[in-house]
């Protein structure tokens, strides 16, 4: 079974209600959904007219070659979103995705790209192979990256 990490709202927190001209200092844009933001920390589309920042993230911090960073979306104010084990949420299911799984040297062992209403199938997939520790989840279209995915234990 897997387990669908939001980003920690903790990490954003920090940044909810700053002003525009406080925000473009640290390099971070401003921008109001049109209901398809798709929101690191609540997992969910934005909705429609809500402030989203747009910023940059490490999100593969890893000491490898696949060490990265890139834009990500998180809405003013975002609570952070907890998804059952084994269920895809429907800001990811709805898009195309680039699915990466990585081993524990943070190296990418296994790739494909693949309708977000299928993912769950290839999730599984790539665990079956014991040296995938973790994987990350990527909007294909854009290459943003979506949200890490972990292992649980079978219940």
């Amino acid at each position: 079974m897997f387990q669908i990490q939001a980003l920690p709202a903790a990490s954003f927190s920090h940044l909810y209600g700053l002003s525009d001209a406080e925000l473009a200092r640290k390099n971070i844009q401003v921008h109001y959904s049109d209901g398809a933001f798709p929101c690191r920390v609540s997992l969910k589309d934005v909705a429609e007219g809500t402030r989203v920042l747009l910023l940059n993230f490490e999100h593969q911090p890893g000491e490898s070659p696949y060490r990265s960073r890139h834009a990500i979306f998180v809405a003013d104010g975002a609570e952070e979103n907890h998804p059952e084990a084994g269920t895809v949420p429907e800001a990811i299911a709805c898009r195309l995705l680039s699915v990466r799984a990585f081993n524990r040297d943070h190296e990418m062992i296994d790739a494909d790209v693949i309708e977000g209403r299928e993912v769950d199938t290839l999730i599984n997939r790539f665990f079956d192979n014991p040296q995938v520790d973790y994987i990350h989840l990527h909007f294909a279209r854009r290459g943003c990256f979506a949200a890490s995915v972990t292992r649980t234990a079978w219940a």
